[in-house]
């Protein structure tokens, strides 16, 4: 068995740039997509879900490397992927604005037992849904959730005669603040 060692590995220093700014593209393209798309997306993921996220890799992944199949292509698009997320976490680290806009804020959706019909149709979830998380979190009744919260991460957060859900720390205090803002 012979390897082509020209065609596993490009070393063309133009078309391995080509294929960084063409993968920067792709990732910046996505993250507005998917933001706009709503956080509901990124919550659990079901099985639609799941075959979305498969797809769209797929979609992309030629757009990411164009023509080139190396390994280095490969590896130089993985990369730039690894690279832009840690440089956007350290950005966002450091400047709660941009933190905000990627990541959103949290969305009451149900206060005092009642539902907020504008925040639901605005976040795209049905009262059915958000009914389920509320089983989940061992509520039986609408009457007894003093408050839901749609977290930034698309999960949803229940609250119950002043006791809360156990959910990280920082969620915690997101939270709070947003429920002496709002509550």
């Amino acid at each position: 068995m012979v390897f082509n060692w020209d065609m596993m590995f490009n070393w063309n220093l133009a078309t391995l740039l080509e294929i960084a700014v063409r993968t920067t593209i792709v990732y910046v393209f996505l993250l507005v997509a998917l933001r706009l798309s709503g956080r509901r997306e990124l919550g659990q993921l079901t099985l639609f879900d799941l075959v979305l996220v498969l797809v769209l890799s797929n979609a992309v992944q030629n757009a990411m490397t164009g023509p080139d199949t190396s390994v280095t292509g490969g590896i130089v698009a993985a990369l730039t992927l690894l690279l832009l997320d840690v440089l956007i976490s350290l950005v966002r680290s450091r400047s709660p604005a941009l933190e905000t806009l990627l990541e959103g804020t949290p969305t009451l959706l149900v206060h005092n037992g009642q539902f907020i019909p504008e925040h639901l149709r605005r976040e795209r979830i049905s009262e059915a849904e958000v009914e389920q998380a509320l089983r989940e979190h061992g509520v039986g009744a609408l009457s007894e959730c003093q408050a839901a919260v749609l977290e930034a991460d698309g999960s949803i957060s229940v609250i119950t005669d002043g006791k809360q859900t156990r959910t990280p720390a920082i969620a915690s205090r997101r939270r709070r603040r947003f429920m002496q803002r709002h509550g």
